[in-house]
């Protein structure tokens, strides 16, 4: 599976596509009080809405993998255990979707982004990520931001394994960032020099996604 592939189209996709060319949710506040905790335009829930792109794969751990290539020093592929032998962390995370809804202080375990970065050791060129997830989708964000201090490659959310629907076995956590960000099922990070769209980003999403100053969508 390559980046160039596309995942099968679904009602969600089409009306993402519709809510990008409309500029649907916008509120226009583009600034935050310091102790200001929701980003404009988002509302709360307790529960943890369920959005992909039509198809939920379900991998066991036993057939799991993860590559990390690109501009690394050092290629990884890790099988599950070899992923659970890497140093465990605990984080706790806001975490806002595009599609308006927001929850508090969700508690994730997993490997650190920067605890796998140590292990591949990003050379100097490399500046960006690409996401490639188990069901063709993609995603793309500078390095800056998958290695901030909170990210995680969760395994656990609430003291739980991370099940399907929500991306398990594995998937990624960027909290500062639009949910659609966190790649679920994440299968392989490709580290590049430059930036390139993937799968929403093409679909009229913004190519960097920062709640705080609402970039849902793209400005071209």
């Amino acid at each position: 599976m390559n980046d160039d592939r596309t995942p099968a189209d679904s009602k969600l996709t089409s009306s993402k596509r519709r809510w990008a060319a409309e500029g649907k949710f916008l509120t226009g506040r583009v600034s935050r009080a310091e102790a200001e905790r929701l980003p404009p335009g988002q509302h709360l829930v307790r529960n943890w809405p369920v959005l992909d792109l039509g198809q939920q794969p379900v991998i066991s751990t036993d057939s799991w993998r993860l590559d990390v290539r690109g501009l690394v020093e050092t290629p990884l592929t890790l099988n599950w255990a070899a992923f659970q032998a890497i140093e465990q962390s605990t984080k706790v995370s806001d975490i806002h979707c595009v599609t308006t809804w927001s929850r508090y202080d969700n508690n994730w375990k997993g490997v650190s982004t920067r605890n796998l970065l140590d292990l591949a050791m990003p050379k100097p060129e490399a500046a960006y990520v690409m996401l490639t997830s188990y069901d063709g989708y993609t995603t793309n964000l500078p390095l800056a931001d998958f290695a901030a201090e909170d990210a995680i490659l969760a395994t656990s959310w609430e003291g739980l394994p991370l099940t399907s629907d929500h991306g398990g076995p594995m998937r990624l956590v960027v909290p500062h960032l639009y949910f659609w960000k966190s790649a679920k099922w994440l299968r392989q990070i490709e580290l590049m020099p430059a930036d390139t769209a993937g799968f929403w980003e093409r679909n009229g999403y913004h190519m960097y996604g920062d709640p705080w100053r609402e970039q849902r969508y793209s400005d071209d």
